[in-house]
This record gives C-alpha cells, structure tokens and sequence, in this order.
C-alpha cells in the first residue's frame, strides 16, 4: 500500500490519469502480478481501523493526494481504489 499511495497518489500523482479510476487503472497496467496483493492489503486496512480509519489513512498516506479534494471521503475513496482494482 506504501508504494502505491506513495507513487501513484503521491506530489506528481496527475502523471497517471486525471481521476482516481484512471490512476488506479495506470497502476493495473503497469503492475499486473501486484494488484491482487494490493486488494489484501487494502482490506486488512480497513479492518484495523474501522473506527479511525480517516485519520489512521491521513497519517500514513498522506504524500499529495487528498481524497476530499476530490470529493471523496476516505471511506469512499478507498471503495472507488478497490471498485477498479477489481474489474
């Protein structure tokens, strides 16, 4: 997860895509074997923290890209991140 809120959502995350369902699909093409982990880390995530899980996200990935920004909360950007991962 480290790796890829720090690059992909990270200072130069608009490299990827414009939306996070494009940047998320950018990290699908390039990492393919990945993506499955990925999914496991984000549910184990979750379920550590389902009662601070904004603030347990803002402290340990907050490298650029703020969800609210984007209309997101951290709850649903963190569902729309898993949505596409799991087309």
């Amino acid at each position: 997860m480290e790796q890829f809120f720090s690059l992909y959502f990270g200072q130069d995350f608009d490299l990827f895509g414009d939306t996070v369902p494009e940047i998320v699909e950018s990290y699908k093409k390039d990492c393919p074997h990945h993506y499955g982990d990925l999914i496991r880390e984000l549910e184990s995530f979750r379920s550590e923290h389902p009662d601070d899980l904004e603030f347990a996200f803002k402290r340990s990935f907050s490298h650029g890209f703020r969800p609210e920004g984007a209309g997101y909360t951290t709850a649903s950007f963190l569902d729309e991140v898993q949505r596409v991962l799991d087309r």
